[in-house]
């Protein structure tokens, strides 16, 4: 192995270097070659970039004329190409000579957390009801590592029913795809909530006490009684407070998850309710 830096590696031993190496840290593994004009643009893109995130990834050069066997292992019919390894498989790649913002995108929606084990055994938890358990462990991920979008909205939401506003500020600055739908339903939430605490603002309508009932169901915990009342109005007052029912169920059937007994008694009825 020729060491170029401490994070960027001339790759000779693909099993130690990059499949095993991987289990301890995720490996960005260039494919490129001498003759290869794109990938003397992209190299140094790469290079640049692990300097900058050195404690996260690190870069394996793999010359594909000198390791064919594993371009060939690989499925490289064109480079540059570029894969990310971690715990011995590839979990993102892409093709091409892209430019600097796209492979900073890139990295950001395929590079493990620092804390992925951590946060998986939080998820863990939660899907076995020990969201006290949860929130303590995520809590001390978020400390450690505060700008970790997916542990702020799993933190949000273990929290989300006792402190709203708390919840809404860890997931106020959160633009990542992936985590759209539960963000969306921490701020449904959050704006349910909200609302009931100053009713005036609501339109009077016959479905209004209905609905403050269904919010302070939500808050107590108690799913199945809110979604009664919320698919209630859904067939009454479909559009009460901008669609709120709906939203409100919408929310609902994410915090639990789709699978939850709960969800999948309800699901069925809510539809029927709307069509």
């Amino acid at each position: 192995m020729i060491t170029k830096g401490k994070s960027i590696y001339d790759i000779h031993d693909f099993q130690r270097e990059v499949i095993e190496r991987s289990f301890q840290v995720p490996v960005v593994v260039d494919f490129w070659a001498e003759w290869c004009g794109p990938c003397k643009i992209l190299g140094p893109i790469l290079e640049k970039l692990v300097q900058a995130q050195r404690d996260r990834w690190v870069l394996a050069k793999v010359d594909t004329e000198e390791l064919t066997d594993e371009a060939i292992s690989y499925g490289i019919q064109s480079i540059p190409n570029v894969k990310m390894f971690f715990e011995g498989k590839v979990i993102g790649e892409f093709v091409g000579a892209l430019p600097e913002y796209a492979v900073s995108q890139w990295l950001k929606k395929v590079l493990p957390g620092k804390n992925t084990n951590q946060i998986e055994a939080a998820k863990a938890l939660l899907q076995e009801n020990q969201e006290e358990e949860a929130r303590r462990l995520l809590e001390r991920i978020h400390e450690e590592d505060p700008g970790d979008a997916e542990t702020s909205v799993l933190l949000a939401k273990c929290i989300v029913l006792t402190d709203p506003a708390a919840a809404a500020s860890l997931v106020a600055n959160i633009d990542e795809p992936k985590l759209g739908e539960q963000r969306e339903m921490i701020t449904t939430f959050v704006y349910l909530f909200d609302i009931a605490g100053r009713p005036d603002l609501l339109p009077q309508a016959p479905a209004k006490q209905l609905y403050l009932e269904g919010i302070a169901a939500i808050r107590k915990g108690e799913f199945t009684a809110a979604l009664k009342k919320f698919i209630e109005i859904i067939r009454a007052d479909r559009y009460y407070d901008e669609d709120g029912s709906r939203k409100a169920c919408i929310a609902i059937f994410k915090y639990l998850g789709e699978e939850h007994p709960v969800t999948l008694e309800f699901r069925r009825d809510f539809s029927n309710a709307l069509y």
